[in-house]
């Protein structure tokens, strides 16, 4: 055990070290404001595909998706399959028009498509909502991935990712955010496939053998949540319609749009996205079908890290479960950059317009909330608050993408209606585990409901609110959709001050 504990802090001291240099260590100077918060538009598109795969591979994909593939079989495989579909829309309908609209944050584009201050901050306040959720996820399973590993409170892991993640944010913005992500995404594909080939080689050879009779082993879901782990139809259905739709609105994935030179080059990087995470995830179902064999009751995020010492007690798997140790915290730290740069932004240019400084104090502050809402809250399933933030996408930002960029009589009643009903629906799970109200059907599969009537409450009310569709609206749907070349010259609407960087 002396063994394990000696190498898994090696890995995760390497990951961390790594990081910082990386993304502190000579940062890129800009000149303006919203060259910090995209990276000055010059990221090269395999590079931000890279950062992109790296961002979406959290915790849930290096980790849970083995256990949930070990508990409930090839259900469990639709969480990369939605996630596939969601990048296919966003290259289909949203990379183009959201670039040309010349606003980087969520909220930006509500108030410049839809003219509703109010509707901007509830934009952010949503936008901060589903950040809050995959933070504390990815820290409370790099605390349950320290104290498997070393014993180490868990709230020793909830501080190293938080710090290592502060410290990247603040030092460069998106510029820093970027290369960490990108470095690690390789790093985490060759640490996980490496491993993953090493193990079923050794088993395929019959080096070790399992108790191949637990394989059917199935856990009970009656108690699942928002679809997570449950492998039944509706359950499948909400993780796909979750994936999907929620992908688009995810700020951590939908900011990286902005930090491409033009266009093209932005939908070049989605392209490339789908080509690296399509590489990683077939990773994923080897560990599933290794861990049915030799432990198949450990937990979903335990499997994948337990597999080395099961297979190869000894140095061997000593060291494997070190190299596992590095490429998990790699993933927490990846996510965890990427969400409290897009949150920071989004949060703080609705706070004040006093820039990087301001987006330095939203970044730490958010940091400090993450902190004590995981102090407050229990480990559980990562899965859950993963897929509760990619329900909560879908049924309010999806619907405001969607319309707002290709529908010219969407109005700030029918999208802040749509909010209300598509955000309130979506809370079904958490009223169900924090006060044990069961709404039936609602509880566990929130998004099939959420999803379309958000989409109708938009439409509706939209519709009965004529007059509070914009002026301008024409002007605006043919800058989005026109060339970039015959609409005119980018417009950066997401900083009116031209304010230069401290960095």
């Amino acid at each position: 055990m002396n063994g394990t504990v000696a190498a898994s802090a090696a890995g995760i001291a390497f990951v961390v070290i790594i990081s910082v240099m990386v993304g502190v260590v000579r940062p890129r100077r800009y000149v303006t404001v919203s060259e910090f918060y995209v990276a000055a538009r010059a990221v090269r598109p395999w590079w931000n595909g890279a950062a992109i795969s790296s961002e979406f591979t959290s915790a849930v994909a290096c980790l849970s998706l083995a256990g949930l593939i070990v508990t409930h079989g090839a259900p469990a495989l639709w969480f990369p399959v939605g996630a596939a579909a969601g990048y296919v829309v966003i290259l289909a309908l949203v990379v183009a028009p959201l670039r040309r609209s010349g606003t980087y944050t969520l909220s930006d584009f509500a108030q410049w498509r839809l003219g509703s201050v109010a509707l901007r901050n509830v934009v952010a306040f949503d936008v901060l909502a589903i950040g809050l959720l995959y933070l504390v996820a990815q820290l409370h399973s790099a605390g349950v991935v320290l104290h498997l590993l070393t014993g180490m409170p868990p709230w020793a892991g909830w501080l190293a990712v938080t710090l290592v993640s502060v410290v990247v944010t603040l030092a460069g913005g998106m510029g820093s955010v970027t290369s960490v992500q990108a470095v690690q995404y390789w790093l985490k594909l060759i640490v996980f496939t490496g491993v993953a080939l090493v193990l079923w080689c050794t088993w395929r050879c019959g080096a070790v053998t399992g108790p191949l009779e637990t394989a059917g082993f199935v856990a009970p879901y009656g108690d699942l949540l928002a679809g997570s782990g449950d492998p039944s139809l509706p359950g499948v259905l909400t993780v796909l319609l979750a994936c999907a739709l929620g992908t688009m609105g995810l700020p951590h994935i939908i900011t990286r749009v902005y930090t491409n030179r033009d266009g093209r080059a932005a939908r070049r990087a989605v392209v490339a996205a789908q080509v690296l995470l399509g590489l990683f995830f077939l990773v994923p179902p080897l560990y599933g079908i290794l861990g049915r064999v030799h432990v198949p009751h450990a937990h979903d995020e335990e499997v994948v890290l337990l597999l080395p010492g099961s297979m190869l007690p000894g140095p061997a798997g000593d060291v494997l479960t070190g190299l596992l140790a590095a490429g998990a915290f790699a993933a927490f730290l990846a996510t965890s950059c990427g969400v409290l740069a897009a949150v920071g932004g989004a949060v703080s240019s609705c706070v004040t317009r006093a820039g990087v400084g301001a987006f330095r104090l939203v970044t730490a502050a958010v940091a400090v909330t993450t902190l004590s809402l995981t102090s407050l809250t229990t480990p559980g399933s990562s899965v859950l608050g993963v897929l509760l933030g990619f329900s909560l996408s879908a049924a309010t930002l999806c619907p405001l993408l969607l319309l707002g960029l290709w529908w010219r009589r969407l109005s700030a009643v029918g999208a802040g209606a749509g909010f209300a009903v598509g955000g309130g629906l979506t809370a079904a799970p958490v009223v169900h585990d924090v006060m044990g109200v069961n709404l039936g059907l609602l509880s566990a599969f929130p998004a099939p409901f959420a999803v379309p009537l958000a989409f109708v409450a938009m439409v509706v009310f939209s519709l009965v609110t004529p007059g509070r569709v914009p002026m301008g609206v024409d002007r605006m749907m043919a800058r989005m959709h026109l060339p970039e070349e015959i609409a005119g010259p980018f417009d950066d609407r997401s900083s009116p001050e031209d304010g230069r960087s401290p960095v």
